[in-house]
């Protein structure tokens, strides 16, 4: 039988939830339904996709290319390592069930479909929002099947659902990736940081080895991740911190290994970017240490 992890969480504001989970049935998805009003998500990425349906209220998405606004019926859809952010579009919230599938299982998919097409490369979807009525009702039924502990429903509705989008509004990725000196030293500064990211440099520091100056880097970085150094930097120490929780590591740990001052100033940044607290995160993903 299955085993249905998951922790459901008030959210500092009045009316809030949220249950970010993981369902054993459905290997490579994390879910998460929640009510939010006053929380806001900061620019963040994703190493995998992003399927959200609303069911209530609207959601303003903050994309590169301008602000959607998602009410009732509409389906967001976001690429990997696109940046976001997410907010109330009204002052009574939004409510929405959201799944999080893997690039491996959305290239699965897509290669079974035939959306992937004949030439290679990254598939992905060409809009961020759209209506669909019908999709958003297989992303809830996703999660309905999944709370029932029903895998046969959960992951047939899943990849039906997958298929749509990626029928409709999917396809192979062109690639967008910036060139030149300036991209250069953005990768380069990108993976500095991430081998330091216990002890970062300060950005002069870090131009410095980069034989650039301060500015110039800055400009090159937001052009190439779509983010300050900073805010990249803290973004990346969430991904670490929740692989750390989700393999058992205790939030205090966590803070350490992933850079953060202490288990305060994780709890702040990570309820922030994934929106339920690291200590909620840790009970409903976990595998149990024996």
């Amino acid at each position: 039988m299955s085993v249905a992890m998951e922790s459901s969480c008030p959210v500092p504001g009045g009316g809030e939830w949220a249950r970010h989970w993981r369902y054993a049935g459905l290997p490579g998805l994390e879910l998460l339904r929640a009510r939010y009003v006053g929380h806001a998500f900061p620019r963040h990425t994703h190493d995998g996709y992003v399927l959200g349906a609303v069911t209530a209220g609207v959601e303003a998405v903050g994309l590169p290319g301008g602000t959607e606004y998602a009410g009732p019926g509409s389906v967001v859809m976001i690429n990997p390592e696109v940046p976001h952010t997410a907010r109330a579009g009204r002052p009574d919230g939004w409510a929405y069930a959201t799944l999080y599938p893997s690039a491996g299982l959305v290239a699965e998919v897509a290669a079974e479909t035939g959306a992937a097409g004949r030439g290679g490369g990254t598939v992905g979807f060409r809009r961020e929002m759209v209506r669909d009525p019908e999709a958003g009702r297989l992303i809830t039924e996703v999660h309905r099947a999944a709370e029932q502990d029903d895998p046969l429903t959960a992951d047939t509705l899943l990849r039906v659902a997958l298929a749509r989008l990626l029928r409709d509004h999917g396809g192979v990725l062109p690639d967008r990736a910036p060139r030149g000196a300036g991209a250069r030293d953005a990768e380069r500064a990108r993976l500095l940081l991430e081998e330091r990211m216990t002890a970062p440099p300060t950005l002069q520091r870090l131009a410095a080895e980069l034989d650039t100056s301060p500015f110039a880097l800055l400009r090159a970085f937001r052009r190439r991740y779509g983010m300050p150094p900073h805010a990249w930097l803290t973004d990346r120490r969430v991904r670490r911190a929740r692989a750390l929780l989700a393999a058992g590591s205790r939030p205090a740990e966590a803070a350490a290994a992933a850079g953060f001052s202490d288990q305060a100033h994780l709890t702040r940044h990570f309820t922030r970017i994934v929106g339920v607290p690291p200590a909620a995160y840790r009970r409903a993903h976990a595998v149990p240490r024996r």
